[in-house]
């Protein structure tokens, strides 16, 4: 199920296997923010016992995934580093309701865009990069898949089948405010922005960071990160 109101720009897709360093830095961080989201869901809404117990498995694989990252960084040399936010998640967040139970729905589609998104991204990079960083993006979109059909399935849960038109409505509109933030240009290179208006040059040129790529990958394919 496509949840996206516009694909991701090639200016970005370009960006980012051009500046892979900087890209592999913010998804390390992205899996820790995402298992935080699941679990302020389920601190936020405690008396929801479905919601817990999927958020629960949920978070644990996040933080599985952030472990996988974080054990490429090693491999390849990308040390990792505190950041300054990003715009995306946070006027994504500016755009859902305050109230009850609307903002309850909100959070939960909010969750299934950002995750439609990686899952989008993912797809569009593994072919682009080299082993082990592209295999490693093509099995996490499978992961990505999953999370956000989980986070729909809960939004619907939650209202039931008389209000689906509700889920729907709200969905369209984050989506637009989604496709106008990763549509419009960023200051820095996120996994989560709009294309990079400019970025420092890389340490290594394009074809020396692929080549580096390769050579880690064969020297340690026995040890590839699984999703």
């Amino acid at each position: 199920m496509n949840i996206l109101a516009s694909p991701t720009p090639a200016a970005w897709v370009d960006a980012a296997c051009e500046h892979w360093r900087a890209l592999l830095l913010d998804h390390a961080n992205c899996e820790k923010k995402a298992a935080s989201s699941a679990l302020a869901l389920m601190f936020a809404y405690p008396e929801d016992q479905d919601l817990s117990s999927a958020l629960s498995r949920l978070a644990r694989e996040e933080l599985r995934h952030f472990e996988q990252v974080a054990q490429l960084m090693r491999r390849l040399h990308v040390d990792l580093q505190r950041q300054r936010p990003g715009r995306y998640a946070g006027a994504l967040r500016a755009a859902l309701r305050r109230d009850e139970p609307g903002r309850k729905l909100d959070l939960l589609l909010a969750a299934a865009l950002i995750e439609a998104r990686s899952c989008e991204r993912f797809a569009l990079l593994a072919p682009r990069l080299p082993p082990p960083l592209g295999a490693f993006y093509a099995s996490l979109q499978q992961a990505e898949a999953r999370h956000f059909e989980l986070y729909l399935r809960l939004a619907h849960r939650g209202v039931g089948d008389d209000a689906a038109p509700l889920v729907q409505s709200r969905l369209a509109v984050l989506a637009a405010v989604e496709a106008e933030l990763i549509g419009a240009a960023d200051e820095q290179l996120r996994f989560h922005s709009g294309p990079p208006v400019a970025l420092r040059p890389q340490p290594l040129a394009p074809s020396v960071a692929a080549a580096s790529l390769r050579r880690t990958a064969v020297a340690g394919s026995a040890a590839a990160p699984r999703a």
